[in-house]
């Protein structure tokens, strides 16, 4: 059966980023009231007064304790239970392991990989009020395969990974449903922000898929509770197969490595031609009317 989004309260991390936006579009057109919930105030407001059902924003940092704690307090008094809740909050870095701070690694740790746990913990009593609670993460691809130029991101992905697995085999037998969708790289602003600074090239196989790829497998989750989903069923196979022998990624990255940096190529060019980024000699800079 079609899950019903008439009147359910969906609570989008991340919520005004390319995929929270689109989840909590989805969401409202088809009648529930979505809590847009993100770091940054403005645009926050923004997404949440542009939805076709209008929203609630709520801003703030998901790894201040503090925060998360009025978060959940502030849904219980307005809303008193929360139906679906949606993780989409991430981060990742160019910076390569051996130059990077130990406060970053701290940081990336923080926002992919504590910051969903914590909430999710934190908001089961209002789950539990719901007559049929949903809990839905955006984890990768990167959760299953290593990412030899931002192994930050991976342990966080492999650990959210591991973790809702658990959580979702634990929490069906408590009458909650969780599961995850494990995207490839999705043409959204942190992807732009990795091309732009030259991050992992491995994500550029095959043109980027698009944010709705990613909505139509949260959605499919939705009508169909199960573990796991794959926006890119194809891909999902190939990196579970190659991790069959670990030992061998020595000698298969670089043959994957040269054909990601020309796809990231392409991509940087397709960019530019939508007028988001422009070459400046060698290099690639941002269009400042589009990071406003």
């Amino acid at each position: 059966m079609k899950f019903d989004f008439h009147d359910k309260l969906i609570v989008a991390t991340g919520g005004a980023g390319d995929i929270g936006t689109a989840f909590a579009t989805l969401a409202a057109a088809r009648g529930a009231d979505v809590v847009v919930v993100d770091i940054d105030a403005r645009r926050a407001a923004r997404v949440a007064e542009g939805l076709p059902r209008e929203g609630t924003p709520i801003a703030g940092d998901l790894t201040d304790r503090g925060f998360v704690e009025d978060l959940v307090d502030t849904l219980g008094s307005r809303f008193g239970r929360v139906d679906v809740l949606v993780h989409n909050v991430g981060m990742t870095s160019s910076e390569r392991f051996d130059e990077r701070s130990v406060e970053s690694i701290e940081r990336e740790l923080a926002v992919n990989l504590l910051s969903p746990l914590v909430l999710t913990r934190l908001a089961i009593p209002l789950l539990r009020r719901s007559s049929d609670p949903r809990v839905v993460t955006t984890v990768s691809l990167g959760g299953i395969f290593p990412l030899g130029e931002t192994p930050i991101y991976t342990a966080s992905k492999f650990g959210l990974r591991g973790a809702m697995l658990a959580i979702g085999l634990d929490l069906e037998a408590k009458g909650i449903k969780a599961g995850s969708v494990l995207p490839s790289a999705v043409d959204t602003r942190m992807l732009q922000e990795e091309a732009v600074d030259g991050g992992n090239s491995l994500q550029f196989q095959n043109p980027p898929q698009q944010p709705a790829d990613v909505i139509r497998a949260m959605v499919s989750l939705l009508d169909r509770p199960r573990l796991e989903a794959y926006p890119r069923p194809g891909e999902s196979v190939l990196t579970r197969v190659a991790m069959l022998a670990p030992n061998l990624l020595p000698r298969l990255l670089p043959l994957f490595r040269g054909q990601g940096e020309r796809g990231m190529e392409r991509y940087l060019r397709t960019l530019e031609r939508r007028g988001i980024v422009r070459r400046e000699g060698s290099r690639w800079e941002w269009v400042e009317a589009e990071r406003v």
